[in-house]
């Protein structure tokens, strides 16, 4: 049984690094919660080492810039480690072939399509039309609002034309403060329901895991998964992911689970337990808020 705590300092002096979740634990998309700020600089500041480890298509400089948006700092965290950064290296290698239809707000996730430098031999990447395309690349729903159904009429189109699809961000709802948004895994999730083929990079699959690992070490860091606690709200990504990986993980109930798991301040026992039976996960730790 999951063991409810009060503060991540009850915790935190067991591990060397976090693997940490943004959205819905240390900002609801519009701005940075204070606790979860606070906190983590707590944490650095005892010398642990904090991995932003998200679900965000965007490269890491751009969930950076992001970030720094909805006012969190710089010194909150060393390092950040994205489900874009994964899927561009994927798709940089062809993973969808060389002609991509493309799924998302360009405005957004233009940065998706910039050149990637740490290949020595990326293919050359072209966004054509849906009837010119050797694959999919989902950043996200042309309409965050609307329901992923919308897209069928073209998802056949692709399955029978057997276009895999690559998802750069594995959520599938997010909320943007009090709306709640659909993302590239409620569309992923359709194709492979229409028997299409979609690729995954973010949690809870293992490409995400390894590249946050590479980011440690390349902060000259020796840690191994005991001594990696993951912090994040989503039953299905943040918690299936660090299970899947052996490592330990805190379970932000107020997050996207705040209703189901009756949580004000701190989660109900009995909802939290009756959520993780429905959610057939299991985190080491829960707790309302990251504070």
């Amino acid at each position: 049984m999951t063991q409810i705590i009060h503060a991540l300092s009850d915790i935190s002096d067991r591990y060397k690094a976090l693997f940490v979740d943004l959205w819905g634990c240390v900002h609801n998309g519009v701005t940075a919660y204070p606790e979860a700020v606070a906190a983590l600089r707590a944490y650095r500041a005892k010398g642990g080492i904090v991995v932003l480890l998200t679900n965000s298509p965007k490269p890491r400089a751009g969930v950076a810039e992001q970030i720094r948006r909805f006012d969190v700092p710089d010194d909150a965290y060393d390092t950040i480690a994205s489900s874009g950064d994964s899927a561009r290296a994927a798709m940089f290698e062809g993973a969808v072939g060389e002609k991509v239809y493309f799924m998302g707000e360009w405005q957004r996730d233009e940065g998706f399509f910039e050149p990637l430098k740490i290949l020595d031999h990326p293919v050359k990447i072209e966004r054509v039309p849906l009837d010119q395309a050797e694959g999919i690349v989902c950043c996200g729903p042309f309409d965050p609002m609307a329901d992923p159904a919308v897209n069928r009429p073209d998802f056949l189109y692709a399955k029978q034309k057997g276009l895999k699809l690559l998802c750069a961000n594995p959520d599938i709802v997010v909320d943007r403060g009090e709306v709640r948004e659909w993302c590239a895994g409620a569309l992923a999730r359709l194709y492979t329901e229409m028997g299409g083929e979609s690729l995954y990079f973010g949690k809870p699959h293992p490409p995400i895991y390894d590249l946050a690992r590479r980011r440690l070490v390349a902060l000259g860091a020796d840690v191994s998964d005991s001594d990696i606690l993951a912090i994040g709200d989503g039953p299905q990504t943040d918690i299936a992911g660090a299970m899947g990986e052996g490592i330990d993980s805190l379970f932000i109930t107020g997050g996207l689970a705040a209703a189901e798991t009756k949580t004000s301040h701190h989660p109900d026992p009995d909802a939290l337990k009756a959520h993780m039976e429905k959610e057939k996960t299991e985190p080491t730790y829960s707790i309302g808020r990251l504070r």
